[in-house]
């Protein structure tokens, strides 16, 4: 058994995976929109609340874990932890309450375990369309990832050609721009832009893409989100989503009906709900802000990211067992 624990901003999520000759296969898949980052962009703390809520999930997933007579687990948290001065006390609190020990990454590595997860999309000839590289991005909750990759089709290999991460997810900007309007949101995807800029200027993407040299795969609830509307599915459907290939007007034409609904109060779109749109405009307005610098035609969609880069990297013994991060539950967990 593998398992991967990604404690986001916004969401806590576990992967629980049975390897064996036949392949991978998944046990447990378990997601919660916890907030972890709500009130940090003001305050620069973890709040109780938020805290609380956390470890409701956390809980249930230490429980999922402990269900399993043999696993590897690794567990990870990112920019909400890496930001907050009260990090170290909340996840020593964390360990102590539900055992799990939970290791705060770099946003280098975050952005090499959305790669790795992503792997299967970036050699996959129909999806890559013998182009030679790959923008990648992943609009979190409180940081937004974007690589750089070169692909090597023979060697079915990649290289990390560079990468970046902007402080700016869908809860920062909610918390940034209070009233979303629609002059906020515009505000938003030239605050984003001013943001990746410099990124274009070192490795001169644009350029690439002029030459249809580059795959363009999106990573986050935003882009599964849009996916699901534009497919109008009635229910969530990761099998139909993950490693969908659409035109990004496509994209950018559901956004413009999301505006237009949000703002003429006219709810008739499918899947999210009218009360999500303060999570989703953010993440629309992050992924107009890098499709204006970086006009790719198409994209592919993946519902897939650190987890399963978590999970790929322990198959593969990329991470060692000195790497990975021992789960002890507490005396009081612990089966007589």
């Amino acid at each position: 058994m593998f398992a991967a624990l990604d404690l986001g901003t916004n969401n806590c999520r576990l992967l629980i995976v049975s390897s064996g000759q036949r392949g991978g296969r998944i046990i447990d898949n378990y997601n919660r929109v916890v907030r972890l980052g709500e009130g940090l962009y003001d305050t620069g703390l973890l709040s109780d609340a938020a805290m609380d809520r956390t470890l409701i999930a956390l809980h249930h997933c230490a429980a999922r874990i402990h269900r399993r007579k043999s696993y590897n687990l690794y567990a990870v948290a990112t920019e909400a932890c890496r930001r907050a001065s009260n990090a170290s006390s909340f996840l020593d609190r964390v360990k102590q309450e539900t055992g799990l020990n939970i290791n705060v990454i770099s946003p280098r590595e975050e952005v090499e375990l959305a790669v790795c997860g992503c792997r299967t999309f970036l050699h996959d000839k129909v999806l890559r369309r013998n182009r030679t590289k790959t923008l990648l991005f992943d609009i979190g909750g409180g940081s937004t990832e974007i690589a750089w990759v070169r692909i090597d089709p023979v060697k079915r290999k990649q290289t990390l050609i560079g990468c970046c991460s902007i402080p700016v997810g869908v809860i920062t900007l909610k918390e940034q721009f209070k009233k979303l309007t629609l002059n906020e949101y515009y505000q938003m995807v030239d605050f984003v832009m001013n943001k990746i800029n410099h990124f274009e200027r070192i490795h001169q993407i644009r350029a690439e893409i002029l030459r249809e040299q580059v795959q363009f795969i999106g990573v986050s609830g935003t882009v599964t989100a849009l996916a699901s509307m534009i497919l109008k599915q009635p229910k969530y459907s990761r099998a139909a989503i993950d490693g969908l290939l659409l035109d990004t007007t496509q994209v950018k034409d559901m956004i413009r009906h999301i505006l237009v609904s949000k703002f003429n109060k006219i709810y008739d779109y499918a899947t999210v709900h009218h009360s999500k749109l303060h999570y989703l405009l953010p993440g629309c307005a992050i992924f107009e802000a890098i499709h204006t610098i970086w006009p790719v035609e198409d994209i592919v969609v993946a519902d897939r990211g650190i987890r399963d880069g978590i999970i790929t990297s322990m198959q593969e013994n990329k991470l060692t067992k000195n790497n990975r991060h021992n789960f002890n539950l507490p005396h009081f967990l612990v089966k007589n």
